[in-house]
């Protein structure tokens, strides 16, 4: 199974992470350790979201469809801070 998920910034509320893995659990932990160059800064993280999928494929494609598109990214990111705000 592959993931497509987004994180939240717990340090700065506002900024979302986007990517995909063969392994969310492990990837997470990697995220909250600092042990991802691009992350670091700005942890620690919530999962606020994820998809799976049969195929790394087609994890990758829905990861670059969403940072790529703002018709999509746009939309998803309302519902994600909808929900977050309902909690």
């Amino acid at each position: 199974m592959w993931y497509f998920y987004i994180l939240q910034s717990q340090k700065d509320k506002e900024y979302f992470y986007k990517g995909s893995t063969g392994d969310l659990k492990k990837r997470f932990t990697q995220h909250n350790k600092g042990e991802v160059d691009s992350t670091r800064p700005r942890g620690p993280w919530q999962l606020v979201y994820y998809e799976a999928y049969v195929s790394e494929k087609a994890a990758r494609l829905r990861e670059s469809a969403v940072k790529q598109s703002g018709s999509i990214s746009v939309p998803l990111l309302r519902r994600i801070k909808s929900s977050l705000n309902n909690l």
